[in-house]
């Protein structure tokens, strides 16, 4: 026989210890986004949640959606920084729910890296649950997953699902759009987390780098990019309780144009006008640079709306004026006429 080392599963590349540490980092970041209705599981094997808060609605309507954070995972990783992209999750996840008027309840993540380190788990963890309780959801588990050989070390990426609840008969959506209602447009932090792969190809083939600076610009591009999403659940919930909202639509891949006509039925059109607003500096950046067409830009980018709500046209004011004072940049974009289901600019 021949002596040679102990075959091990931390040898093969994955390290228990640290993925025990990385929970106990987390934990009290966790414990910010906790709902009264979450039970605890002392095994650890799932998530629990108390059904029995359901029984206040008449008809209550479970409502869930999954997602991840796309290429963006990319440059938190060459820039070193981890707190924020589960803030993109969050948003991309639980502003989906808000779509239809369902209040978010709970949320699991899934990370998938090429190997454990501690307090970079805990940032991503840490910046989910931060966002979760801005959401008003609670983060009741999720799996860290080491992958050595199939990622690299630094590497990583992330996914989650959620779970939220509606009244059957106060869904939003097409069905309620009428011609002659009102588009508002609910301002986005930034790129928010779609388009990124095309944010990295101009990167690779101009002059732009993570460090560039623009007169437009007040700190370096790589900086800009990592602007975490907005959330906006509870905004998007207190305008629904006003009653005026027929629909919503998320901004996210396929651009404005495409996610608005989401929620428009086939007999009407929305009509943007481009001129209601000025496009972000950090998109003006990357279509110069890039060399790209305005029709790509439209397709891949939210362009600074993040969020639009369409309302019933006597309540366009009330609903500025809410947005207003949470805090949330807003305008009217547009208008809803009789049209084929298209979503169009002027």
């Amino acid at each position: 026989m021949t002596d040679r080392p102990t075959t091990s599963y931390e040898a093969a590349g994955v390290d228990i210890a640290a993925g025990e540490r990385a929970v106990e980092l987390m934990k009290s970041r966790v414990a910010r986004s906790r709902r009264p209705e979450v039970v605890d599981d002392v095994s650890g094997f799932a998530g629990l949640f108390d059904a029995s808060a359901l029984l206040r609605y008449d008809r209550p309507l479970l409502a869930t959606s999954t997602d991840g954070v796309g290429t963006k995972v990319d440059l938190a990783r060459r820039l070193g920084v981890y707190d924020t992209i589960g803030h993109d999750l969050v948003g991309m996840v639980i502003d989906d729910l808000a779509v239809c008027g369902a209040e978010p309840l709970f949320m699991t993540d899934y990370i998938a890296c090429g190997k454990v380190v501690p307090e970079r788990i805990a940032d991503i963890v840490g910046g989910i649950a931060d966002a979760c309780a801005l959401a008003g959801a609670a983060l009741v588990g999720g799996e860290t997953a080491e992958h050595p050989g199939l990622l690299e070390a630094d590497e990583f990426d992330v996914a989650g699902a959620g779970t939220g609840v509606v009244e059957a008969d106060r869904i939003l959506g097409p069905e309620r759009v009428r011609a002659g209602d009102v588009v508002i447009a609910m301002a986005s932090s930034g790129i928010h987390s779609n388009g990124y792969s095309l944010v990295r190809h101009i990167l690779a083939t101009t002059d732009l780098t993570l460090e560039s600076r623009s007169a437009d610009l007040d700190r370096p591009l790589g900086e800009e990019l990592l602007t975490p999403t907005r959330i906006y659940a509870k905004d998007c919930l207190a305008l629904a309780e006003t009653g005026g909202v027929r629909a919503f639509a998320h901004i996210t891949g396929g651009g404005l144009a495409a996610n608005l006509a989401r929620s428009l039925p086939p007999g009407v059109d929305a009509v943007l006008d481009r001129s209601s607003w000025e496009v972000p500096a950090v998109f003006r950046l990357l279509q110069a640079h890039g060399d790209v067409p305005q029709a790509e830009m439209d397709k891949t980018f939210n362009l600074g709306v993040g969020m639009a709500a369409i309302v019933a046209p006597d309540r366009a004011d009330e609903a500025l004026r809410l947005l207003t004072s949470r805090g949330v940049p807003s305008w009217v974009l547009g208008e809803i006429t009789e049209g084929t289901g298209e979503a169009t600019f002027r």
